[in-house]
């Protein structure tokens, strides 16, 4: 019997071994997962091979990005199925055609802006896009800004600093708009997701979040409200790493940031069906079924330390919703 996870609406089966890899490939570490207009499936991950691209039962298709990618971490496809593909350990984002052409890009290959400068890129993490086109780039792991882009990549404003006030990050790792305009942030060792509006002003934050990492907004059926999934990583210090309900799971929140339902994360990470390691990019395609890649290999002498890893590792989880 297939492993189900969630309550209500949001319930869903686990397939397991989803992805038909070629011989002798793995993963590694999946930074991100898409979903084109065709429901064809982009793997942007840490392997060989950075971006595998695979039909929505799992049968493989092609890949591309190999020696242009150094650490893929984030993908956002837009409703002309471009892909913007975040490279934090080349401080770039390019802009690729579903073939893997790059057609432009932001940020200058290997070289990152000063550490915590607030100028564009020091280890960038993810994209978003306004409804108008302009660029959003998270500018993570060495600085605490959100960089805004003309949809030519020209640099319009930047905001954010270290700290736990409102418009202050500790580690941006992810963001996502609304057909609104409205921008949330994962604003990740802060366990909390910022709202702003399409200038970066402050609006709000959610709380009731334990180090949100993946973050995808997805309207519901038959209404533009939008309902947010949130990969949170769980328990990252030795303190509480046994400590249960914080994770690693998926959380569904709606517009306000009320949680709807949980998928996961009451006994902490594990290794079988429904069950996380590190859930780090998200997608869903246009069934409701999601996507859950995962950093398995960089998070697992975190979460199981002391413990031989095994190979190959998980880092890649299909949901099947079930209507």
């Amino acid at each position: 019997m297939s492993q189900m996870l969630g309550s209500g609406e949001y319930r869903y089966r686990v397939i397991e071994n989803w992805a038909k890899l070629p011989d002798g490939w793995e993963f590694m570490d999946v930074g991100a997962v898409g979903v084109d207009s065709k429901d064809r499936v982009y793997v942007f991950n840490r392997g060989a091979h950075p971006m595998m691209v695979f039909d929505r039962d799992g049968s493989f298709i092609t890949s591309w990005g190999e020696g242009v990618f150094k650490r893929a971490h984030g993908l956002h496809i837009d409703k002309d199925d471009f892909l913007y593909c975040t490279d934090d350990g080349d401080h770039t984002v390019r802009k690729c055609t579903t073939d893997g052409k790059v057609v432009m890009t932001l940020g200058v290959p290997g070289k990152p802006a000063p550490f915590m400068s607030g100028e564009p890129f020091h280890r960038c993490t993810h994209t978003a896009l306004s409804p108008k086109g302009e660029i959003y780039v998270s500018d993570g792991y060495g600085n605490a800004s959100v960089h805004k882009f003309t949809p030519d990549g020209r640099l319009l404003k930047s905001w954010g600093e270290t700290g736990t006030g409102p418009g202050q990050f500790n580690l941006v790792h992810n963001i996502v708009t609304d057909a609104d305009g409205w921008v949330y942030v994962a604003d990740r060792e802060n366990h909390r997701v910022q709202v702003f509006d399409g200038d970066g002003r402050y609006e709000t934050e959610w709380r009731n979040l334990h180090r949100p990492c993946g973050l995808y907004c997805a309207c519901g059926k038959g209404t533009t409200t939008p309902t947010f999934f949130v990969g949170e990583l769980g328990p990252g210090m030795p303190v509480n790493l046994a400590y249960k309900n914080l994770g690693p799971r998926l959380s569904v929140v709606d517009s306000q940031g009320k949680l709807i339902a949980r998928l996961g994360g009451e006994e902490g990470a594990g290794l079988e069906p429904g069950r996380f390691i590190a859930p780090h990019g998200l997608a869903i395609d246009s069934r409701g079924d999601i996507y859950v890649g995962e950093v398995s290999y960089t998070n697992w002498p975190t979460a199981f330390p002391g413990q031989p890893m095994p190979r190959p590792l998980r880092s890649l989880q299909k949901l099947e919703r079930v209507s």
